[in-house]
């Protein structure tokens, strides 16, 4: 086996984060337990450079305390190839500064391996990639055109809109069969977004919570409940929603069982699908989220199951 030693991490400034919650931080902290050299710098550091690709980064150093969790060492300009891995971590937005990091990327990638694989990750955007599966999904509609909109939710009822390319909760609209509002929110995103939107039949069983399942290699390891605030659709524990412990029910590992090959067909190592009552309404690649809170509830180490799985790609 090829031992991992350097590992680059492309992430939002280090100094941003909350470690409680965060994916990034728990995956690098269990990269430094197991004795790799981390080294931390941000998308705009990155660059090409007659065939090279260059980074300026900064050995880090981590720490599980709250308001003293990191180190930076001085700034140092690499080529990217000497990595052993790099972790893409960035957040969305999807736009066309994260695409094209992922070109750059490629031209490492596989001798250096980037976690997810920089092609697919920008060949299967979350809210586009989940289509394939269209009998898991609920009715669905990705468009700019307001009629198609107006139809879809004549025959609905009611619709969830969102940005096609957006994260977080940010942007998302619970619109019923009788709100006069339509008109002037698709005026507002059409304002906002080049992009086409994407409209979702409402599903109610999001009052019990949106579920987020973890997949590693293509094989379910843990899931987290997240249950809206009173007076908000969202989910997102960002804006509000509560964390809970649960398990999978035989429905979410027949929709896991039905991805999971084309998961590892796309060199997916990490991946969070959102799961609403029977129905999986996305499926996260750029940089999911969860990890933390499923250790926390008394479920499996993901991180260390993560880079398992990153040692054994790399054998």
């Amino acid at each position: 086996m090829t031992k991992i030693v350097n590992v680059a991490v492309q992430m939002d400034h280090v100094s941003t984060i909350n470690i409680a919650g965060d994916s990034t931080f728990a995956m690098s902290l269990e990269a430094q337990s197991r004795g790799y050299r981390l080294f931390h710098y941000t998308p705009e550091r990155l660059s090409l450079r007659d065939g090279k690709v260059i980074a300026t980064v900064e050995p880090m150093n981590l720490r599980d305390e709250v308001g003293n969790h990191f180190s930076l060492g001085e700034p140092e300009r690499i080529d990217l190839s000497t990595m052993d891995v790099v972790l893409l971590r960035q957040d969305p937005p999807f736009d066309m500064a994260y695409i094209t990091s992922t070109h750059l990327l490629e031209r490492i990638h596989p001798k250096t391996l980037v976690v997810n694989d920089p092609a697919w990750v920008r060949n299967s955007p979350e809210k586009i990639f989940v289509t394939e599966f269209a009998d898991l999904m609920p009715e669905t509609l990705i468009t700019r055109d307001a009629a198609e909109i107006r139809r879809f939710r004549d025959e609905m009822g009611d619709i969830i809109i969102k940005p096609l390319y957006g994260n977080g909760g940010a942007g998302v609209f619970h619109s019923a069969r009788d709100d006069r509002n339509l008109s002037s929110l698709l005026e507002m995103f059409g304002q906002m977004f080049r992009e086409p939107f994407i409209a979702q039949k409402y599903l109610p069983a999001v009052r019990a919570g949106d579920k987020r399942i973890i997949l590693v290699d293509g094989e379910p390891v843990g899931a987290i409940n997240r249950v809206p605030a009173e007076h908000d659709s969202r989910s997102n524990m960002h804006v509000g929603g509560r964390a809970e412990a649960t398990e999978l029910t035989a429905r979410e590992k027949d929709i896991c069982a039905r991805i999971g090959p084309s998961l590892r067909e796309r060199g997916f190592l990490l991946v969070g699908i959102d799961v609403i009552g029977d129905y999986m309404t996305e499926i996260n690649v750029t940089s999911p989220t969860g990890i933390r809170e499923v250790k926390k509830f008394g479920g499996a180490d993901i991180a260390a199951l993560l880079w398992d799985a990153i040692e054994r790609k790399r054998a």
